[in-house]
C-alpha cells in the first residue's frame, strides 16, 4: 500500500464542542481541514494498529466524499479493518451498538446532528471510543491541542470504495465490510421490547402511530422495525428517505421544526402515538393524541415504569439527567430508592456511570433519552419504549402523563432558545451573570426567593474529572431554577438556552399552559441576564 504524507498547517479553530466538531460544509471543505483533524485524533490515539474503526454518518452533505477520505487516512495510519454503514449511514446510536459488538476500537460518526444540511449549511465529525461513546474530554482535548500543531497527514492511494455493496473486500492487507446500516441495531431493540405485544397491539388497532424520520438517517430504522417489522400501515412513517440537506427543514425533532408532525397529532384525526427524531437518530419527541410530552417528563415517566419493558423487568441500578433537565426524575429515584446523578450537558458524561454500572437510564432535556444499551441517546428506542408502555398499561399518552403527575407532581418546564448570539454578547451576558451570583442568595424577588446561586461544576465519581463552568444556576427555596448555558453545538455565533422550571403540586393546576404558569420566572429571567435588552430581540427563536 503506498502511504503519502501529506504537508498541511494548522487551524485554530478545530476545538470539539459536546458532540464532535461542528462547522459550516465550507469550513471543512477548506484544504486539509477535514484531514488535520482526523489526523489529529489518530496522532491521539494509541494502540490501534490492525484494529477496527467503524465508519458512517446521517447522511448530510459532504458525508460521501468525507467517508472516502477517512477510509484513505486510516488505512495509512494503520487500522486493520472498517466497518462501514451502506452508502455511507450510520445511525448514531446504531454506531454505538456495532462499536460494541464488534469490540471495534472505536469509531467516527459525521454528523452534525439536528442541525440544518446542504452546501450552505453544516457538518460535523466526532470520535467515539471503544465503549461506543463520546470521548471524554481528555481525549478531545488532545484532539485540539494536537490540531494546534499538525504539519502533515497520511493518506493511501487507494481508489474510492462502493459504499453501496454490502460485503467484505480486502485491500492490500486493509480489510473494509460495508454492512446493512439496520440489521444489527433491530435485532438489538428485538432483545429489548416485547415485539410480539407490540405487533398485537398494532395489528389490532389498538395502537395506531405517526412516526416522522425528517428525511434523516431514523427513516431506513424506521420502516424497517415499525413497517416491517411491527406491522405498522406504510404511512405511519414519514419524511423517510434521508437526503442530504433534510428537504430543506432542520431536522430537530420539536414542535417548532416538525410541524407535519405537530398539526397531525393536534389535529380531530390524530393517532394514539406521534414521535419523531433528528438528523443522526439520537434524539427523540414524543406526542400523543393532543399532547406533547417534554423530554424531562419523558425520562420521568420511563424511569417510573421501565419495570414494564423486558429489558428492565429486574429494576433499576440508577438514574442521570443533565443539569438543566428538570428534577422529575429525581422524584421518581426517590420513590423507589434508587441512585440519581446529575451531570453536564453532554452524552459522554453519562458513559462512565452507565460503564461502571451505577445507572440504567438517562436523559437530557434536550431530547435525548437511553439506556445502558448503547453509550449513545437513542430515538428510536425511546419510541419504542413508549409504544411498549402503552401497550402493557392499555392507556393514551395523556393518560399515562397526567397518572405520572398525580403520583409525582408536575415540574412545569420549558426552554428558551435565543440562537446565533454574537459571541461578544454571548460572552458579555455570562461574565454579567457571574457578577451577580455572590449577592443574590437570600433576595426575594416576588414569590421567589434564592436559596443559591451559582456555577455548576461535575466531578465524575467514577474517575474524579472534574469539569467546570457548566452552566449558571439560580434556585429558589419553592424549588424552581432558572439556568443559563451557552450551547456550543451551534455554528454560528452562540445559543443562549434558558432553562425555566417549577414544581406543581396541586393537581388541579396541572394543565395551566407552561409559559403562564412560568411567566414570573421567565421575567426574572430577562432580569438577570438582560439578554433582550443587550440583542435587541424580543423574543426566543424557538420555545420548547
Amino acid at each position: 500500500m503506498q502511504i503519502e504524507t501529506i504537508t498541511t498547517h494548522p487551524y485554530n479553530d478545530q476545538n470539539p464542542g459536546t458532540s464532535g466538531l461542528r462547522k459550516k460544509v465550507k469550513v471543512f471543505q477548506q484544504p486539509g481541514y477535514l484531514e488535520n483533524f482526523v489526523q489529529s485524533i489518530f496522532d491521539s490515539l494509541h494502540g490501534f494498529t490492525g484494529k477496527t474503526l467503524v465508519l458512517g454518518g446521517d447522511g448530510r452533505y459532504f458525508n460521501r466524499p468525507a467517508i472516502q477520505i477517512i477510509i484513505k487516512m486510516a488505512a495509512a495510519n494503520g487500522f486493520g479493518k472498517l466497518i462501514i454503514g451502506q452508502g455511507g449511514l450510520l445511525s448514531t446510536p446504531a454506531a454505538s451498538h456495532i462499536i460494541r459488538k464488534n469490540n471495534a476500537f472505536g469509531g467516527l460518526i459525521l454528523s452534525a446532528s439536528h442541525n440544518p444540511g446542504g452546501p450552505d449549511e453544516d457538518f460535523g465529525i466526532k470520535y467515539n471510543v471503544g465503549n461506543g461513546g463520546p470521548a471524554p474530554e481528555k481525549y478531545t482535548n488532545a484532539f485540539y491541542q494536537r490540531s494546534l500543531t499538525i504539519d502533515s497527514y497520511k493518506t493511501a492511494q487507494l481508489e474510492d470504495i462502493d459504499l453501496d455493496r454490502i460485503g467484505t473486500q480486502q485491500i492490500e492487507g486493509l480489510n473494509i465490510t460495508i454492512v446493512d446500516p439496520v440489521t444489527d441495531y433491530a435485532e438489538l431493540m428485538q432483545s429489548i421490547f416485547d415485539f410480539n405485544l407490540l405487533k398485537q397491539s398494532i395489528s389490532s388497532g389498538y395502537i395506531t402511530l405517526l412516526f416522522d424520520a425528517m428525511h434523516a438517517i431514523t427513516g431506513p430504522y424506521a420502516k424497517r422495525i415499525l413497517i416491517d417489522i411491527l406491522g405498522a400501515i406504510p404511512d405511519s412513517v414519514i419524511n423517510a428517505e434521508p437526503l442530504e440537506d433534510f428537504g430543506g427543514h432542520h431536522p430537530d425533532p420539536n414542535l417548532a421544526h416538525a410541524q407535519e408532525l405537530a398539526e397531525r397529532m393536534f389535529s380531530p384525526a390524530a393517532p394514539v402515538f406521534g414521535a419523531a427524531s433528528d438528523g443522526d437518530g439520537d434524539r427523540n419527541m414524543i406526542t400523543g393524541s393532543n399532547i406533547f410530552v417534554t423530554p424531562s417528563d419523558s425520562l420521568a415517566i420511563m424511569a417510573a415504569n421501565a419495570h414494564l419493558i423486558p429489558a428492565y423487568a429486574q429494576g433499576l441500578r440508577g438514574v442521570a439527567r443533565s443539569m438543566p433537565t428538570s428534577q422529575a426524575v429525581d422524584r421518581v429515584a426517590a420513590c423507589y430508592n434508587i441512585p440519581c446523578y446529575e451531570t453536564p450537558t453532554g452524552w459522554k458524561f453519562f458513559g462512565n456511570l452507565l460503564d461502571a454500572g451505577k445507572i440504567t437510564l438517562c436523559g437530557e432535556e434536550s431530547f435525548g433519552t437511553g439506556s445502558d444499551h448503547v453509550r449513545e441517546k437513542d430515538g428510536l428506542w425511546a419510541v419504542l419504549f413508549w409504544l411498549n408502555l402503552i401497550a402493557r398499561k392499555r392507556q393514551s399518552v395523556a393518560d399515562i402523563v397526567h397518572e405520572h403527575w398525580q403520583k409525582f407532581g408536575r415540574d412545569i418546564y420549558c426552554r428558551h432558545d435565543y440562537e446565533a448570539v454574537e459571541m461578544d454578547i454571548a460572552n458579555g451576558i455570562v461574565e454579567h451573570l457571574r457578577s451577580q451570583l455572590p449577592a443574590l442568595p437570600g433576595q426575594t424577588f416576588g414569590e421567589y426567593t434564592v436559596k443559591y446561586a451559582d456555577e455548576f461544576s461535575y466531578e465524575d465519581s467514577v474517575d474524579g474529572s472534574v469539569s467546570s463552568n457548566q452552566g449558571i444556576r439560580i434556585g429558589f427555596e419553592n424549588g424552581s431554577r432558572i439556568i443559563f448555558r451557552l450551547s456550543g453545538t451551534g455554528t454560528v455565533g452562540a445559543t443562549l438556552r434558558i432553562y425555566l422550571e417549577r414544581f406543581e403540586a396541586d393537581a388541579s393546576k396541572h394543565d395551566q399552559d407552561a409559559q403562564v404558569a412560568l411567566a414570573e420566572l421567565i421575567g426574572l429571567a430577562e432580569q438577570f441576564c438582560e439578554v433582550k435588552k443587550r440583542t435587541g430581540r424580543t423574543e426566543p427563536d424557538v420555545v420548547t
